[in-house]
């Protein structure tokens, strides 16, 4: 059988600092929670499972209300921006956390994605860094430098709030 060659792959990595004196472990004890990422990310209104037991392998989410423009219905209405995501692999050692888009309307293909929370001292700042790498095939209607940015600017907003949200408690 012949191998179709397939698209030409984007690698990103986006990564943010977390200044208060939260630990990674305190960070991924918030972020592991796989079917509750919409407290957290800024524009996602829903997430929810729809398949398997939150934080095990294999379980599927439901996200919608990315910023991310859905590709047209051809109705001509604006649907809402979704995607069902699969848990690959959770490592509560390491913090790390990967899964892959299964089922999406905002154009992304052979879509992969690892983040990783680690401690980050600086200047004797107890801290943490989170970084987000992600692999997908290129996307149509969109420039590699767009996609970097909001997944930046989506990033340093969750760590935000997550941060907020720990040092308040």
């Amino acid at each position: 059988m012949e191998k179709k060659d397939s698209q030409p792959k984007w690698e990103v990595k986006v990564s943010t600092r977390l200044e208060k004196a939260i630990s990674a472990d305190q960070i991924f004890s918030v972020y592991k929670d796989f079917f509750g990422l919409n407290k957290w990310f800024p524009s996602l209104s829903t997430c929810y499972g729809i398949h398997g037991e939150n934080g095990e392998v294999g379980c599927i989410r439901y996200c919608a209300g990315f910023s991310l423009p859905p590709e047209s219905d051809g109705a001509g209405e604006a649907p809402v921006s979704w995607s069902k995501e699969r848990l690959v692999a959770i490592n509560p050692i390491e913090r790390t956390l990967s899964y892959e888009i299964v089922d999406c309307n905002i154009g992304f293909k052979s879509y992969f994605s690892t983040v990783r929370i680690f401690p980050d001292e600086i200047d004797g700042q107890k801290g943490c860094k989170i970084e987000w790498f992600i692999t997908v095939d290129q996307v149509e209607r969109m420039r590699l430098e767009d996609l970097v940015k909001k997944y930046e600017v989506g990033l340093q907003r969750m760590a935000k709030k997550m941060e907020d949200a720990l040092a308040s408690s």
